[in-house]
């Protein structure tokens, strides 16, 4: 059961992989392509400059969602790695928990809901409405959610591994 829900995890995070560097490459074809079409054609294109905005607001999103699966994100842990094992553990679950209330808050609740208000208004410029675009906001909430929760049942787990002080750059660390 464990290495089944690994594999679902690994496949599911390297769907959201692929996702976001497809979504990076759209981006940057839009970019090139407003450029190409303001500088050299002194004709911009109106749609890609909306569209290229978007896409950021999908890739920012998606690619935070990739990053704290990996448990890549930006953690300040120069206090909680000084505690024993079990305060750690509490830390832990604490930030957690706090991280998922406001994501459950904030994005999916308050990201839902404005993307139900604006859902009807149309977009001048693109073939989609805004709420339509804004539904960024409570996917990456639910992918952040799924992620926090996979990482709160890993430290209640018994296999819960302490931070060490190992970790540090000594060079970086004296300055």
């Amino acid at each position: 059961m464990k290495q089944a829900a690994a594999a679902v995890e690994l496949w599911f995070g390297r769907i959201l992989t692929a996702l976001v560097i497809a979504l990076f490459g759209v981006l940057l074809l839009l970019v090139v392509w407003q450029v190409f079409t303001r500088l050299v054609l002194n004709a911009p294109s109106a749609w890609t400059e909306e569209a290229a905005r978007f896409t950021f607001v999908w890739v920012s999103f998606i690619g935070i969602a990739v990053v704290v699966g990996q448990k890549a994100d930006v953690v300040m842990d120069f206090l909680v790695e000084r505690l024993p094992r079990q305060l750690q553990r509490g830390a832990d679950i604490v930030a957690y928990l706090a991280t998922l209330a406001f994501v459950l808050y904030a994005l999916v609740y308050g990201g839902g809901k404005q993307a139900i208000l604006a859902w009807g208004q149309s977009n001048p410029i693109l073939p989609v409405t805004q709420g339509q675009l804004y539904l960024a906001l409570p996917i990456a909430g639910i992918l952040f959610s799924l992620y926090i929760v996979l990482h709160i049942s890993r430290t209640l787990s018994p296999s819960y591994s302490v931070r060490s002080r190992g970790h540090e750059d000594p060079e970086a660390a004296s300055i």
